[in-house]
């Protein structure tokens, strides 16, 4: 109970970015903390608890959305270009977190998930392949797309590219 207690809160937190329904964000989040208990054996303590059962989270929200038929749109191999350049992204002091969560929100799922696990949750292009079940490149183009769709929606809140 006392790990539930430590976590409970960051991990729903986690949940309803993906969900957005407050009962499907707090079964996934008590459905992560099931595995999680039961593969307490696998956790080999080479990453933090909270980092392990971070990633149990994120994977059953993401395994609820498949499940409702919510699957991400596939792009055929060939159209993925390999990104090098990362646009250099700030926001102007005065636009909300909420606001740019939102925008997030209205992006296409798969750039969508992509930019969350991105910039939200820190994971790299190798560990979304992973999770996504995409390629590198996939999770790169993906990504790339997602933060030009994304400022393009911010643009009148003047998000801008500091140039």
């Amino acid at each position: 109970m006392a790990l539930y207690g430590k976590y409970c809160d960051g991990m729903y937190v986690i949940a309803h970015r993906y969900l957005k329904d407050t009962a499907a964000a707090e079964d996934a989040m008590q459905e992560a903390f099931i595995k999680a208990f039961k593969k307490l054996s696998q956790f080999k303590g080479d990453v933090t608890f909270g980092a392990w059962l971070k990633r149990i989270v994120i994977n059953t929200c993401l395994d609820s959305i498949k499940s409702k038929k919510l699957e991400l749109q596939s792009l055929d191999e060939e159209v993925f270009t390999i990104v090098e350049d990362e646009i250099n992204w700030s926001v102007a002091d005065e636009t909300m977190v909420s606001e740019v969560l939102a925008a997030i929100d209205e992006l296409p799922d798969n750039y969508k998930t992509t930019v969350k696990l991105f910039l939200l949750e820190g994971y790299d292009h190798q560990e979304i392949s992973e999770i996504l079940q995409i390629s590198e490149n996939a999770s790169r183009t993906y990504l790339h797309r997602g933060k030009t769709k994304l400022k393009e929606k911010l643009k009148h809140l003047r998000y801008g590219t500091g140039y």
